[in-house]
C-alpha cells in the first residue's frame, strides 16, 4: 500500500472515530438535560417561607440573612425591598409592619 493511500485510509479513520465521539458527547448532553433539575425559587417564594418559619414579622435584614443560611443565596436588599413593597402595595401576600419590617398578610389578626 502506498503512503498515499494509507494517509487516504487514516482520514477516513480519523473521520468515522470522530463521528462516533460526538454522536456519543451528543447522546450524553441530551441525557444530562433530560435529567430532573430541581425546581427553582423565586425570591418572594424563599421570603414567604422565612415568614412563615418565623411565625412574626421580620426586618429585610433578617430576611436576607435567614434567606442566604436556608438557600445559599445573596439577596440584592434594594431588590427585594422593591419587590416585596409592591407585594404589600397590591395588597396581596404581604404587609409591611415597620419601616422595612414584613409579614405575612395572614399572620397578623
Amino acid at each position: 500500500m502506498e503512503t498515499k493511500e494509507l494517509a487516504v485510509l487514516l482520514q477516513e479513520l480519523l473521520k468515522a472515530q470522530v463521528g462516533v465521539i460526538r454522536k456519543y458527547l451528543k447522546n450524553a448532553e441530551a441525557s444530562k438535560s433530560k435529567e430532573k433539575k430541581p425546581p427553582r425559587t423565586s425570591q418572594i417564594a424563599m421570603v414567604r417561607d422565612i415568614l412563615q418559619s418565623a411565625g412574626k414579622p421580620l426586618h429585610i435584614s433578617e430576611i436576607i440573612s435567614e434567606v442566604n443560611e436556608r438557600y445559599g443565596i445573596a439577596l440584592d436588599r434594594d431588590s427585594l425591598v422593591s419587590g416585596l413593597s409592591k407585594k404589600v402595595h397590591k395588597g396581596t401576600m404581604f404587609i409591611r409592619t415597620a419601616p422595612s419590617t414584613f409579614a405575612l398578610k395572614k399572620e397578623l389578626p
